[in-house]
């Protein structure tokens, strides 16, 4: 009928508030190290995506340049082509360009080495 209560003493209520703090500092220790492995994963998540963007550009990099120099060939090959048929077609104007060609670059070289020494 009646209930009695035991008086808690100090040494108990101490034993109490010890073990809630030890929980405590063990839930803290539990989340800290839940976010750190949230953020270890979502670094590594950042990593991987960063990985496959750069691969991307790098396959995206290196078709551009293939398809460049394709261009490249194609346009010396057909300047190759129309230059010898220039040269077929009119081979005195040829030479005569070829040889002016000669002369001005001589020139050029000549003005470059006085001006060195």
């Amino acid at each position: 009928m009646f209930e009695t209560h035991k008086p808690t003493s100090a040494a108990s209520k101490l034993d109490h508030s010890s073990q809630s703090g030890e929980q405590a500092f063990q839930a803290t220790k539990e989340l800290t190290q839940e976010a750190f492995n949230d953020l270890a994963e979502g670094a590594q998540e950042l990593q991987q995506e960063a990985g496959a963007q750069i691969s991307s550009m790098a396959k995206q990099t290196m078709d551009s340049v293939r398809d460049q120099s394709r261009r490249i060939r194609e346009q010396a090959a057909r300047l190759s082509v129309s230059t010898t048929h220039y040269i077929r077609d009119e081979p005195i104007k040829s030479v005569l360009m070829a040889a002016a060609s000669g002369a001005v670059l001589m020139a050029l070289i000549r003005m470059m080495s006085r001006s060195r020494g």
